[in-house]
């Protein structure tokens, strides 16, 4: 699109400058980079994996930013999982309707036994949550196990300890 004639000298003179600064930088971009630059579309973009949290140095704070992030992008794959899973049931159930509850059990107990590992790992932790309050939330859970077994087997009693 041609641009409007100047209304002033000093508009023009800044035009003029402007097209002198930007007119090489504007081309090379054009002319160079666009057409070697292989372009993906964004969702296959793929991230390397980052140390966890736990392989982290207590004073490193872009290892523990990359694995906040790191931790983000996992939370948001596994709700887009569960989110799926949950959708498979749903759609099986609208066109199985009948006998959806013998022909659906499959899809109904994986999207179960998925519910439950998101919230094991994800539960309770809030919406300010990052990966150290995970990495807590699976150590405490880890500590319960080794001292009273499987969570939601009840504690051990006190003549069984010894």
């Amino acid at each position: 699109m041609p641009e409007a004639p100047a209304r002033n000298p000093l508009e023009s003179f800044m035009n003029s400058i402007a097209s002198v600064v930007d007119g090489p930088v504007t081309w090379f971009r054009e002319s160079v980079v666009e057409p070697n630059r292989k372009t993906y579309p964004w969702y296959h973009q793929k991230f390397r994996r980052v140390p966890t949290i736990d392989q982290c140095y207590t004073d490193d704070a872009v290892c523990f930013f990359e694995a906040n992030n790191q931790f983000k992008r996992d939370k948001m794959v596994d709700n887009e999982i569960l989110n799926i899973l949950r959708q498979r049931f749903e759609d099986c159930v609208l066109y199985e309707q009948p006998d959806h509850e013998r022909k659906c059990r499959p899809l109904l107990d994986q999207y179960e036994k998925a519910a439950e590992n998101w919230f094991i790992k994800y539960g309770d932790l809030g919406g300010y949550a990052n990966a150290k309050t995970a990495y807590m939330k699976q150590k405490h859970r880890m500590v319960w196990e080794r001292r009273h077994g499987p969570v939601g087997s009840g504690m051990k009693q006190a003549e069984e300890e010894h």
